[in-house]
């Protein structure tokens, strides 16, 4: 009796480590204005970190959070399709949620599957029409992977409706303008000017 309490007591605290884990590294994951990054990341061992997670799933596979911290942790360490497959767990149990919908839009655009990235990053707009993130990333693969300029521009556009200013507000305007000042040039004849930033996180 006694090492099934220490058990559970040892699988509580995993899971209350874990949970206080997404809060911290999520909390600003909400908020109404995504921040551009700039310079070096804090070291992270990932690796210590998903040898955990998928301990944890393998032990409670329902643990959507789990999932999600996974997924997380592949994609900020430049691994895409395991990212991708967490998040398709996470998103199994629980497929109304437009942050993992958009981060895994992300990782489906980094592996060159541009209508999947679409698909995730429309379905996190129905489900919050706020939501910026999936605003900003629609845009970008309409814009720079797709040459659909009307479609970018009319993506962008609503990011500029919710929140119109802020540095990712002005580089999104002056994209908009870009495109209004190119009207009569076919998509294949517009080359990608420098390098729009990686989509915040």
């Amino acid at each position: 009796m006694k090492n099934k309490e220490t058990l559970l007591l040892i699988g509580a605290a995993l899971i209350i480590g874990l949970l206080v884990g997404i809060l911290l590294s999520k909390g600003k994951q909400g908020s109404p204005e995504p921040q551009m990054t700039s310079g070096q990341p804090p070291a992270v061992n990932y690796q210590q970190s998903i040898k955990m997670l998928e301990g944890l799933v393998a032990t409670d596979p329902k643990n959507r959070g789990a999932w999600v911290e996974l997924g997380n942790n592949y994609f900020d360490s430049s691994n895409p399709m395991k990212a991708i497959e967490a998040y398709d767990k996470a998103l199994a149990l629980d497929g109304n949620d437009p942050n993992v919908l958009t981060d895994q839009g992300v990782m489906f655009r980094q592996v060159g599957w541009y209508d999947r990235a679409l698909a995730n990053f429309t379905k996190a707009n129905q489900l919050d029409p706020r939501h910026l993130q999936s605003l900003f990333n629609l845009g970008v693969v309409y814009r720079y992977d797709l040459n659909d300029f009307p479609k970018a521009k009319v993506a962008w556009q609503k990011y500029l409706e919710i929140s119109p200013v802020g540095p990712a507000a002005d580089k999104i305007r002056s994209e908009v303008e870009f495109i209004d000042s190119h009207p009569n040039l076919p998509a294949e004849a517009v080359k990608p000017r420098a390098a729009f930033p990686s989509a915040p996180q």
